[in-house]
């Protein structure tokens, strides 16, 4: 037989598990509970983004903003007000298993509600044992203060979230930018290939043509020779058949024409190939065939410079040079320029720069300012790398550049302008990898830049050294 509902029951379904106060707005979630809305809505957003919900007394799962709300059950508590009564009080009373008494203690040790039959008994006669009124608002205080610490855990493993997303956002950037070079390299090793093919296929074929023409040649002179014999041994063969007469007519012209007879030997023409068709499938071997031969350009170097004879190395003096203040000299900038202006085509030259702990090389426009102070930046008309503090960074944009990701520290760099297609490019001859590249638009003359920075007491004395130019370096270097 099912016990009957008593006032208490009705009393605890409109108390919000939440607040344990009388519902207010009460609203329904999927699994038929019901709460505040404002506990239920703040219950929400303390959740995580991501977080699963799920009922605050059964734990069954349900959507964020599927609240019904629950107008009978609103007018159900505001009733129960109105009588007077106030939350708890009705509510069905608990009863031990055992001795069927209220569950009105708590005993510490074993940390469960007992009546008092319970407490008299030897199984808790020994322990400590309070009001259950008590011992809950002991531990809600105890709970509350636990709050704290979790909600800083919390706090922490958010800000620690966080800086893992950034964390992942900055690497997959840098996968991209990566991702990115490697296909703009492979992009210009393609096409620098494709045209060396040509070059190579242009001069096999100017090649085959010449050979093929000799060749033709000595097979056209020792046909006519051929040609030349057999008249000259038909004549003879027929000679010997005459009569006395006719024979002896003209016979010492004949033999005389055959013992002169001499076969002239074939100009000698070799079928060797010519060792010039070796592939490049090296980035930098590719380039050598764009390699200038760059100079300095004693005018615009400023007076502490100190450029060798051949103008093709430099470095910072000891001191100031006694040297005209000409409009092209740079000044106050430790500066000087290739002798060398560049309006198009593709440009490479290399420069040693050994272990020195400060550098700057690229390329500028001819029309950049020499005297107060110089911005290394493409806007003003410079695309350069520069050496600091052992890290390389490109000439910023205008912001500071970060480092380049330089696994091993160049003592050569080499530098590829592309005129037309707008780039600069920058490699580490010493361990064949890619730096960086400018791109952008070009206009007007380009001119090579080189910093040698100052001595520093001797620690950054070396000079620059421009390479020199192999002897099978040359190609399509354009205008």
């Amino acid at each position: 037989m099912a016990s009957p509902v008593t006032a208490g029951d009705i009393k605890d379904d409109t108390i919000c598990s939440i607040c344990l106060g009388y519902l207010t707005e009460p609203v329904t979630i999927a699994c038929v509970h019901n709460f505040c809305r404002a506990c239920i809505s703040q219950y929400c957003a303390e959740k995580g983004v991501g977080t699963p919900l799920t009922c605050p007394q059964c734990r069954a799962q349900f959507q964020k903003g599927e609240f019904k709300p629950n107008t009978q059950l609103s007018i159900i508590v505001q009733k129960l007000k109105q009588l007077g009564s106030k939350p708890g009080q009705g509510q069905k009373e608990d009863l031990c298993e055992r001795h069927e008494e209220r569950l009105k203690l708590f005993c510490e040790e074993d940390g469960e509600t007992i009546c008092w039959v319970c407490e008299k008994s030897r199984a808790h006669r020994a322990h400590t044992v309070v009001p259950v009124e008590e011992a809950a608002q002991e531990y809600k205080e105890k709970l509350q203060g636990a709050l704290g610490p979790l909600r800083k855990e919390l706090e922490e493993a958010l800000v620690l979230t966080s800086k893992e997303k950034k964390k992942t956002t900055e690497w997959q950037g840098k996968v991209k930018n990566k991702r990115e070079m490697i296909a703009g390299e492979f992009n210009k090793l393609h096409t620098l290939l494709r045209e060396e093919e040509q070059l190579l296929l242009q001069s096999l074929e100017e090649e085959e043509r010449k050979t093929l023409q000799r060749l033709q040649e000595n097979v056209t002179k020792l046909s006519q020779q051929s040609s030349s014999l057999q008249q000259l041994i038909t004549e003879i063969e027929e000679k010997c058949q005459q009569p006395v007469v006719e024979l002896l007519k003209d016979v010492k012209s004949t033999l005389s024409r055959s013992e002169n007879v001499k076969l002239q030997e074939p100009v000698a023409v070799s079928t060797d190939l010519k060792n010039v068709y070796k592939i490049s499938l090296d980035m930098r071997e590719a380039l050598q065939r764009f390699v200038v031969d760059v100079t300095l350009d004693p005018d615009t170097a400023h007076p502490s410079l100190v450029l060798s004879e051949d103008r093709k190395s430099v470095r910072h003096g000891d001191k100031r040079q006694d040297l005209p203040d000409n409009p092209e000299r740079f000044d106050p900038c430790v500066s000087v320029l290739g002798a060398e202006g560049f309006v198009g085509g593709r440009r490479y030259w290399e420069v040693e720069v050994g272990d020195k702990t400060g550098w700057t090389l690229g390329v500028c426009r001819e029309s950049v300012s020499r005297k107060g102070q110089v911005t290394l930046t493409p806007e003003d008309g410079h695309w350069a790398v520069w050496l600091r503090d052992g890290n390389t960074r490109p000439s910023p944009p205008p912001r500071p550049p970060s480092p380049l990701p330089v696994s091993v520290r160049p003592s050569r760099v080499g530098i590829f302008l592309d005129y037309e297609e707008g780039e600069v490019s920058f490699y580490n001859v010493t361990d064949r990898s890619h730096l960086f590249t400018f791109t952008g638009t070009f206009s007007g003359k380009l001119r090579p830049y080189f910093h040698p920075y100052l001595n520093a007491g001797g620690t950054n004395a070396a000079p620059l050294i421009i390479c020199p130019v192999p002897a099978q370096a040359g190609g399509n270097l354009g205008p």
